[in-house]
């Protein structure tokens, strides 16, 4: 019961944060009804409460717990952590009006569908440290798929020769694009950190269970690896660009959560 309340507190917040900053965004004139310390603010309690959660749910006396939905509830929560904290040095905050429905989400399904499957114990730090890196790489990514997402919206909007409604409330095409590829960049490396701590600390990294998330994470790592040198030697940007992103992190969902979902949640094993 405790949990379920706090669990939808914490929804409930994350979906009134995405909503105000929908209407931030589509009536530029609500501005200073919605200010963006006040709906950061909502977006930090979200945060704290969906913390609550997970150190109920996925740390256990036995170790980390991270089923298919404790790890997608993971992976909300510090989705919404990162886009938050990014808020601070960077004009991001419209991507939270799809990443935090996305973060409610997560935290009814791992309420409604409790899972457990220890993956690492106290002794096995050099695992969880392995965990981190790869659930932070893919948060930095998701952030960057959707900021992918809204650019191409925004090129539709001005190829049609309509700019108006919310394309006045975010940033410049070019800004865009600068912000887009900072979280590429941040993204690949840590991606490349996973992989090389995966390389490290498994015992057999392309194990019968493992080999389809490590041939796929390295085939998402390729993708957003050919993007950068593109970016560096061609000045890929606009629409190749788009493309690039949302294929890379295509891949890195089937890579983590496909895999994990077939596993657990269809084979049961």
């Amino acid at each position: 019961m405790y949990s379920t309340v706090i669990g939808g507190m914490a929804a409930i917040l994350y979906l009134v944060t995405g909503g105000l900053l929908g209407v931030r965004l589509s009536h530029p004139s609500s501005k200073q009804a919605c200010s963006k310390t006040g709906i950061m603010t909502i977006g930090w309690s979200a945060v704290v409460l969906h913390a609550i959660i997970l150190a109920h749910t996925v740390i256990q006396p036995a170790g980390i717990n991270l089923g298919f939905f404790n790890a997608l509830s993971v992976t909300g929560w510090l989705t919404a952590t990162v886009l938050l904290a990014s808020t601070l040095i960077r004009p991001v905050e419209n991507i939270g009006i799809i990443l935090l429905p996305f973060s409610a989400a997560t935290i009814i399904l791992g309420l409604a569908f409790p899972s457990e499957r220890i993956v690492a114990d106290s002794t096995q730090w050099p695992l969880e440290l392995h965990i981190l890196i790869s659930i932070l790489a893919y948060s930095i990514l998701a952030l960057a798929a959707v900021q992918a997402i809204l650019l191409a919206i925004q090129h539709r909007r001005l190829h049609d020769r309509h700019p108006g409604g919310f394309i006045r409330g975010i940033p410049p095409l070019v800004t865009m694009e600068l912000l887009l590829f900072q979280m590429i960049r941040i993204g690949f490396l840590l991606l490349s950190l996973a992989l090389l701590t995966g390389f490290l600390f498994l015992d057999d990294i392309f194990a019968q269970h493992l080999v389809h998330k490590t041939v796929l994470s390295i085939a998402a790592w390729s993708v957003f690896g050919i993007l950068l040198w593109g970016r560096w030697r061609f000045g890929w940007r606009g629409r190749v660009a788009i493309r690039w992103t949302l294929s890379g992190f295509a891949v890195l969902v089937l890579a983590y959560f496909g895999s994990k979902f077939v596993l657990e949640v269809l084979l049961h094993r």
